[in-house]
């Protein structure tokens, strides 16, 4: 607590007002939060066990091999440049991977901007129906 004790005059006992802010309680507070902030974050932050992989270049002179891309557009739907429907989607991807078992692959998905969700998630769905499940999204800055 803080009083004036010099000038100003008047009776013997008269301290003033006092008009300065007493910091003490603040000080207080704002310690008392950051203990609770330090002992609270740590238990917060939960460890999530991911497994992914090494991110170890190939050797030079390695053939990479093309990802398939899946490009949906307002004017259709695309596996690379060939222009497929929602109902010939599983057999299309099938034929265009190739692969003993397709379904395996990972398959990448990219959407224009003016594609409605429920247009991007009824492919999803499509592919997750007929056990693609390595599905990879492509977000691109334009």
């Amino acid at each position: 607590m803080g009083a004036k004790l010099g000038g100003g005059g008047g009776g013997k006992f008269d301290l003033g007002q006092n008009s300065d802010i007493n910091v003490t309680p603040f000080v207080d507070v704002m310690l008392v939060l950051l203990i609770i902030f330090m002992v609270s974050i740590p238990a917060a932050t939960v460890s999530i066990k991911l497994d992914l992989p090494p991110a170890i270049p190939p050797p030079p002179g390695t053939k990479v091999e093309e990802p398939t891309l899946i490009n949906i557009q307002v004017a259709g739907l695309y596996i690379g440049d060939q222009p497929t429907t929602l109902d010939t989607l599983p057999a299309d991807l099938a034929r265009t991977l190739n692969k003993p078992n397709p379904t395996e692959e990972r398959v990448y998905i990219r959407a224009d901007r003016t594609v409605r969700y429920g247009e991007f998630m009824s492919v999803m769905n499509a592919l997750q129906g007929n056990g693609y499940f390595q599905v990879a999204l492509i977000n691109e800055d334009l």
